[in-house]
């Protein structure tokens, strides 16, 4: 994909900080005069257009409005016309801006720019999502604090971008395209490795968790539907039985501390595997921890699209409303083991649709299979022996995912601003239909099942 990429042979000073130098033959035009704004409502029967932070522009997916709100009137929904490019305000400076893929409709909160004929659309839309255009927008955004700063139409007109003639725009883009279809197959490819390797692995977990070690051993119904027979000798208890659960609750706004002591969990953990409990913003912290859950707790996820996620606490910490804390009365790690068997078939039990959760009824009474404690280590120990190469080869494969994106980042960075010359490498003409970028695979998701490690130092390594 880099093959034959070199500098251009001639540089000029951009004038922009940001930019630094560019081809000698570039421009740098205000956005003024590559854009004019659409504003046109009255379309209703349009589809309904998102604008992703992942993918840019695509059509709303109108049976899965989780998390949604649909305004009953259309009407005031804004026109793009397919080839505008189309931002949220508010979240323009962390990428959610893109190229309309056909005629629809975008909330009010959505800027459209029309392109004039000589902007190549792809080409400005690839430009606007990189970290050096979006640092820039951020600071032509306006507002009372960060989080709620806008970037009005009227300042992002005034915007400067780096102008390449409009065919080598179009060079430009399409090379970047047939890059990002490999980059997303390679991605892809990988996540279907990841998935194959971790339901090996909960296989693995599975057999032993419910059956032990002995292949001999006589076994017995265990009552429990998903359960099936266990070992004779083992009993199957409530899970408030097992294990004490502490459950977080809110802290109060009066012991906020700008000195940032102790930790508050609204949602989950937050400086290890916090997106595994779907945070998006920075926690807060406090002296007076509410509910307190101590290291070697198994965190669990009590509600949102993250209900069952489970994590071990690598420190003391305190939790929020959003996440129990499971401390085991017998060994921690089989516990751990029996947890990730058991939330496979937590799903029939969750409340809610758009916003699942598990009350605290269900979460006392889940059923655990119990072997005697003197087998219970024994089986963290074979489970760790047989899933070691399978862990592996998971961590590999993400640290692959990793640098791919880190390298689409980078390559996209440099062509768009002219560090390299893809003049000569474009495809020729337009990808084939089954080759073209597919706007709804989400190469930033990562599979579920087998996310972390019950053994405590693996899991403190970095995701």
């Amino acid at each position: 994909m880099t093959t034959g990429l070199r500098p251009y042979p001639e540089y000029k000073d951009s004038g922009l900080p940001w930019l630094g130098r560019v081809p000698a033959h570039w421009d740098v035009r205000r956005n003024s005069r590559l854009f004019a704004q659409r504003n046109e409502t009255g379309y209703g029967s349009l589809p309904i257009l998102e604008v992703s932070l992942k993918t840019g522009v695509r059509v709303r997916d109108m049976d899965d409005l989780k998390h949604k709100q649909m305004m009953s009137d259309h009407e005031k929904y804004k026109r793009a016309v397919k080839g505008d490019i189309a931002y949220n305000m508010m979240r323009m400076w962390q990428g959610a801006v893109g190229v309309a893929p056909e005629d629809g409709l975008v909330s009010p909160a959505y800027v459209v720019a029309r392109p004039y004929p000589e902007a190549e659309p792809r080409y400005f839309s690839y430009l606007f999502r990189t970290d050096a255009y979006k640092n820039e927008v951020d600071g032509f955004s306006r507002g009372i604090v960060k989080d709620r700063n806008r970037i009005y139409w009227e300042d992002f007109k005034q915007m400067p971008s780096c102008f390449p003639p409009p065919d080598e725009q179009k060079i430009i883009a399409d090379y970047l395209d047939a890059g990002v279809v490999k980059v997303r197959r390679f991605i892809r490819n990988r996540h279907r490795l990841i998935e194959v390797l971790n339901e090996r692995k909960q296989a693995i977990i599975n057999r032993a968790v419910t059956r032990g070690l002995d292949p001999n051993v006589t076994l017995k119904p265990s009552g429990i539907d998903w359960l099936g027979d266990i070992p004779e000798h083992w009993v199957v208890g409530r899970l408030k039985f097992i294990a004490k659960i502490i459950y977080g609750s809110s802290p109060h706004n009066s012991t906020y501390n700008a000195d940032g002591i102790g930790t508050i969990l609204v949602n989950g953990p937050d400086e290890y595997s916090c997106e595994d409990f779907g945070i998006t913003r920075p926690l807060k912290w406090t002296t007076a921890p509410i509910k307190f859950a101590p290291k070697g707790a198994l965190l669990f996820c009590l509600r949102g699209s993250t209900t069952g996620r489970l994590n071990i606490c690598h420190s003391d910490v305190s939790i929020g409303r959003g996440v129990a804390a499971l401390v085991p009365h017998g060994d921690k790690h089989y516990f751990s083991y029996a947890m990730m068997t058991l939330r496979g078939h937590l799903k029939a039990t969750f409340r809610g649709s758009t916003f699942p959760s598990v009350t605290s009824s269900h979460l006392n009474n889940y059923w655990v299979p119990q072997p005697p404690i003197t087998e219970q280590k024994p089986v963290a120990e074979y489970i760790d022996d047989a899933t070691k190469s399978l862990n592996e080869a998971i961590a590999k494969a993400t640290h692959e995912i990793a640098l791919i994106r880190e390298y689409r980042t980078r390559l996209i960075a440099d062509v768009v601003t002219g560090k390299l010359d893809v003049r000569g490498l474009a495809p020729a003409g337009p990808l084939p239909a089954d080759e073209r970028i597919d706007e709804d695979i989400d190469d930033e998701d990562m599979p579920e099942d087998g996310e972390f490690e019950p053994d405590g130092e693996a899991a403190d390594a970095d995701d």
